[in-house]
């Protein structure tokens, strides 16, 4: 299949459309080198990413130029794509500068591909999971595509296993694995129960790949049969636009999994990945099925609008062929397969491409508001080392010994005396253990901002029981478009925190003393520690029932929220001393709004464990997040509700 004009059913397809600006598609992928002739009147842009700094020399920007070309090659250049005609987005989350990528990367291009307005994310590449479970943070952005009516198309991996990897194992992602030029399922192409019900196999050897510097070449694996699928979704929703509809990623997922050519052979095997049709998951790509699925329900659509005079019809011969199938005297019902190789045997590491093993190797000012834990961090040894020297030595059990720099404290106490040297360090926000954003200061507040960040964290390592203990900070931002190098070589976007407004921490102690005392007015006898106890365990749920990013217009209400909520916590004083404690919190879009914001709802919502048949009582937020430090607008509202 070197040539993608070859695939059945897509000049036919062609014939229709060859893609719509109106329909936008990202590929979550390395840096891709837009420069290339392929490339030349493609409506290509570039959102921030770790290898967004990257050269096109490396791998990763290889592989990121091998799947975009596969999606937007145009069709008079060296490399045609399936969807020339489509807008696209190159989010580079794979970087050459790192030797793996974590999920947490994955996800992060993926809610900024959300937030740029794309209908379908292409992530060829992944992670494998024994049990195809993602992470947290891979995970909500999964939903959120999810939520928002986004198609997520994953390759199935390039590791010849009968295995998991996500994202393609997450049962809302359209999984993909590859056909070999025979229309059996490529060697390399990993296979699973999990990928069954939303799985799908397409041409995946010797493709026409573009290559950085301008050269073509051919390419094989699962990272190049799903930009095929992506393109094929991609020009089914322009027929929706094309027709005056609304575009509907998920049912056009969905239609291409239920119209997939299934395997037919005489005997399927028992589902224990050993038998013929195992590596087939749901089937293989029939884009002639699907195209007429489609266009038979623009033509009722058609119809029913030349009912009322209004015109509109399509027409066209469907090509209802499909990639060929095994028959029982193929290799695949003989069952000449490659051996599974169980998942266990397989060691995670890191998100990769799905790169051929023949291959050599492996919006820039959107708003942040984020909570997490403060960090730092020297980026070099020279720097460490100069740190170190200019820290005055401290005294051990009578032992004068030399400074540490990675101990917080000693830390703070030398940016107490020399505040300027603040900027010298990465300032980083930490979810648990692990950095998601590097904090940098510009502009008249800058020094105001290091002073503060330097007090936040002298609340964080003072005493758990201390007043000013800080167990959390929210930080207001905007991504810069640059990428900050750790010590340990992890790459981090960079947020600037251009004011002193919504930076806070959240002082545990002094909260739950204020809201005890708001309660003992309020209740009268309320048991001090039922209280401090049930708000504790309040705040807690908060925040780790809403870890996220801080980039979608809702996750940043939620953070807002969460923190509107502590800094209120004694609004919620009465709910608690009644027993009650925190049941569910939900976010939506909200019905009222000023012009030109961006607001939403947020509810936390309140049970007595003790009693299900009490009311619930609920709080309200109205938030808009539409500048960097979102707002609330109005007061606090609280209701109750039936059990």
């Amino acid at each position: 299949m070197a040539d993608i004009r070859a695939i059945p059913g897509l000049g036919k397809l062609w014939e229709l459309t060859k893609g719509d600006e109106r329909i936008c598609v990202a590929v979550v992928d390395g840096i891709v080198d837009n420069g290339h002739p392929a490339f030349r009147g493609a409506a290509l842009t570039h959102l921030p990413g770790v290898g967004s700094q990257d050269s096109f020399g490396g791998v990763k920007a290889a592989h990121g130029t091998h799947v975009a070309s596969v999606i937007f090659g145009q069709s008079e250049g060296p490399v045609p794509g399936v969807a020339p005609g489509c807008r696209g987005l190159s989010v580079p989350a794979f970087s050459d500068r790192r030797r793996r990528t974590s999920q947490l990367e994955i996800a992060r291009g993926i809610e900024l591909a959300v937030e740029a307005g794309a209908h379908i994310v292409n992530v060829s590449g992944g992670q494998l999971s024994p049990e195809g479970r993602a992470q947290d943070p891979l995970g909500r952005a999964v939903q959120h595509c999810t939520d928002n009516n986004v198609l997520v198309v994953a390759a199935v991996g390039n590791n010849g296993c009968f295995c998991n990897q996500v994202p393609a194992a997450l049962d809302p992602v359209l999984a993909v694995g590859a056909l070999d030029d025979d229309g059996q399922p490529l060697a390399m192409s990993n296979w699973g129960p999990a990928y069954r019900g939303h799985g799908i196999l397409a041409p995946g050897e010797n493709i026409i790949v573009a290559v950085p510097g301008g050269q073509v070449i051919k390419r094989s694996g699962t990272s190049l049969a799903a930009p095929i699928v992506t393109g094929v979704a991609a020009l089914l929703l322009s027929l929706q636009v094309q027709q005056g509809l609304q575009p509907d990623p998920s049912s056009i997922g969905a239609l291409l999994v239920e119209t997939a050519s299934p395997c037919e052979v005489e005997d399927p095997g028992a589902g224990d990945g050993t038998g013929p049709c195992e590596r087939f998951l749901s089937g293989t790509l029939n884009i002639g099925r699907a195209m007429t699925a489609v266009t038979e329900s623009l033509e009722t659509v058609g119809q029913s609008s030349s009912a009322c005079g209004c015109g509109g019809h399509l027409s066209f011969e469907p090509d209802a062929t499909a990639a060929p199938m095994p028959t029982a005297g193929s290799a695949a019902a003989r069952g000449v397969w490659r051996s599974a190789a169980p998942a266990s045997d397989v060691s995670p590491g890191g998100v990769e491409p799905s790169t051929d093993p023949g291959s050599p190797g492996p919006g820039s000012s959107s708003p942040v508001y984020a909570l997490g834990a403060l960090g730092f961090d020297f980026g070099s040894d020279a720097r460490r080392d100069t740190f170190k020297q200019l820290m005055a030595p401290v005294e051990i059990d009578g032992t004068v010994v030399p400074a540490n720099p990675f101990d917080s404290r000693q830390m703070v106490d030398h940016l107490t005396v020399h505040p300027s040297e603040a900027r010298s360090l990465i300032w980083t926000l930490n979810m648990e253990l692990t950095p998601i954003y590097a904090i940098e200061a510009e502009g008249p507040y800058a020094a105001a901002v290091y002073e503060l960040l330097t007090r936040l964290l002298a609340g964080e390592v003072a005493g758990s029981d201390a007043p000013g203990y800080v167990e959390r900070v929210a930080i207001p931002g905007r991504v810069t478009g640059r990428t900050a190098k750790l010590h340990s070589g992890q790459l981090v976007p960079v947020i600037d925190c251009q004011q002193l407004r919504g930076l806070y921490g959240w002082e545990v102690n002094k909260l739950v003393s204020a809201a005890v005392a708001a309660a003992r007015d309020a209740a009268g006898s309320a048991a001090d520690i039922v209280v401090a106890a049930n708000l504790r365990e309040f705040l807690t749920k908060v925040y780790y029932d809403l870890r996220n990013l801080g980039v979608t217009s809702a996750d940043r209400a939620l953070n807002f929220a969460a923190t509107n909520a502590f800094q209120a916590a004694h609004t919620f004083a009465t709910a608690l001393a009644e027993g009650r404690v925190l049941d569910t919190i939900a976010v939506e879009k909200s019905p009222f709004c000023r012009l030109d914001s961006d607001c939403w709802d947020v509810r936390l919502r309140f049970f007595d464990p003790e009693n299900d048949r009490r009311a619930r009582r609920v709080f309200r937020f109205t938030i808009d997040v539409s500048d960097v430090m979102p707002v609330t607008l109005g007061d606090v509202r609280t209701w109750t509700e039936a059990a």
